[in-house]
């Protein structure tokens, strides 16, 4: 057991426009060479053509895309006897919507344009 005292959870700021926590993970998750106002950029046009070709709310096409790709439980090795097994485990819903986040932008970088 740690003596240290237990690390405080870090809450996600908000994104300037929509005032949404989601968006802002985003923005870090797309972040490169700590360019953030470009990042913003991107994610804000892409807002926008969801708009104009959805005509619906863009934030609720956000959370329904995250929300499909969320997982519940993650698969993780554990040692038992000589031999290591695979084991699920439940993860938290920050975890989980980070996880959707890294393999929604692995997925939309490999296509083309």
């Amino acid at each position: 057991m740690s003596r240290r005292g237990t690390a405080e959870e870090k809450i996600a700021k908000f994104d300037p426009i929509y005032r949404n926590r989601l968006v802002n993970m985003l923005v870090n998750r797309i972040l490169k060479h700590g360019k953030k106002l470009l990042a913003y950029q991107i994610i804000y046009q892409a807002m926008k053509k969801i708009q104009q070709k959805t005509e619906t709310n863009p934030l609720s096409v956000l959370r329904q895309a995250i929300r499909g790709v969320t997982p519940d439980i993650v698969v993780k090795a554990r040692p038992v006897g000589g031999s290591t097994h695979q084991v699920p485990i439940e993860i938290g819903s920050t975890q989980g919507k980070a996880l959707a986040i890294c393999w929604l932008l692995a997925a939309s970088r490999k296509r083309p344009g």
